[in-house]
């Protein structure tokens, strides 16, 4: 049987061997910065989006997702998965694709991979808000966590923000040693530390990243003195979080989407109505970011929808001059739209010949 798809029925697919030559051939700093930058416009224009929380499906063991949204002219979603035992079986905790699709027709425009991508989102997202709510000059922060994210965030900040130095810690020192000999040669001063009160020594960004689907404890309240940025990346489900409480209580908070992070950040341990400040709303300039040198800010980033669909518009951006990509069959369009059935019949007639 031979089918000829129509150009408009063909959908580019960047696999995951298309995005790490993709990344490879931007480099990964300039990749994060440019996402950031994307990220950042489109933060700009919060308001058109269509917003809501991810569709999530949790198990014992884990949680599945949906990240849908659209500007209106262009609909993007995302599946994720985050499994923390995986990493025990040798596999990744989280994985993901996302789609782009045509609001005006509702054909898709590219399939695409995105547990890489979402490294590099998440990071560049960090950095991006670090940017508007650290403090000014800072050049050293802590990585607790030294998992698949921390290089992202690591490079991403030094790309961004101007860190200079990274402290790194985990439970697992095989995690640090890992994370320590990936950057080494990237620019960074790298320290690995055996206790996350050495890691934080001299940081003026604090980043956790841990994996555990647990009320963790990474930073107690005693940890953290005045004037610190808190990077908080690890607490991303209900039941899932990495500071203290008294933190909390002391911090201004910032998030990306509040009915998204009262569920799935940090602040599910505060009530209902504590206040917190919308980030698109500090980087339009209606609302303020840091106050003054001493104030702790609190990054409680949890991962919206928003961002992945930036991402997804960058790559589709960077598919006809770099050409990496694989083109998929994979939207039914017969000659005639009413006669989906005799398309049937005449492959199988063809086949048949």
């Amino acid at each position: 049987m031979t089918h000829t798809p129509s150009r408009q029925a063909i959908v580019p697919f960047v696999s995951v061997d298309n995005m790490m030559r993709l990344v490879l051939h931007i480099g990964i700093e300039r990749m994060m910065a440019d996402l950031a930058a994307e990220i950042e416009a489109d933060f700009r224009r919060w308001p058109l989006f269509d917003k809501t929380p991810r569709v999530a499906s949790h198990s014992d063991v884990g949680v599945i997702e949906l990240m849908p949204t659209s500007d209106g002219e262009t609909y993007g979603f995302k599946y994720v998965n985050g499994h923390p035992a995986n990493m025990k079986k040798g596999l990744q905790t989280v994985t993901a694709f996302g789609l782009l699709a045509d609001v005006a027709t509702g054909y898709p425009l590219m399939l695409s991979e995105m547990t890489i991508l979402t490294a590099l989102r998440t990071a560049a997202t960090s950095a991006m808000a670090a940017k508007w709510l650290a403090p000014k000059g800072a050049t050293t922060m802590a990585m607790i966590g030294n998992g698949a994210q921390a290089e992202f965030q690591a490079l991403a900040f030094k790309a961004i923000c101007g860190i200079t130095e990274v402290r790194l810690y985990d439970i697992d020192p095989a995690a640090t040693r890992k994370c320590a000999t990936n950057l080494a040669g990237r620019g960074l001063t790298v320290v690995s530390c055996t206790s996350p009160e050495e890691a934080i020594l001299g940081a003026q960004i604090i980043t956790t990243c841990t994996a555990d689907k647990q009320l963790a404890t990474i930073l107690s309240d005693n940890m953290v003195g005045a004037g610190v940025h808190i990077n908080a990346v690890g607490g991303d489900c209900p039941g899932k979080t990495e500071l203290h409480h008294d933190i909390l209580l002391r911090a201004q908070i910032f998030v990306e989407y509040p009915p998204q992070t009262r569920i799935e950040g940090e602040i599910q341990q505060l009530p209902e109505n504590h206040p917190v400040t919308e980030l698109w709303q500090v980087i339009t300039g209606s609302d303020q970011g840091r106050r003054d040198a001493r104030e702790i800010t609190l990054f409680d980033s949890v991962g919206f929808a928003i961002e992945d669909f930036s991402a997804l518009r960058y790559v589709h951006s960077k598919l006809r001059a770099t050409g990496l990509f694989a083109e998929l069959d994979m939207i039914a369009d017969p000659d005639d739209p009413r006669d989906l059935f005799g398309m049937i019949l005449r492959a199988g007639a063809t086949r048949a010949a």
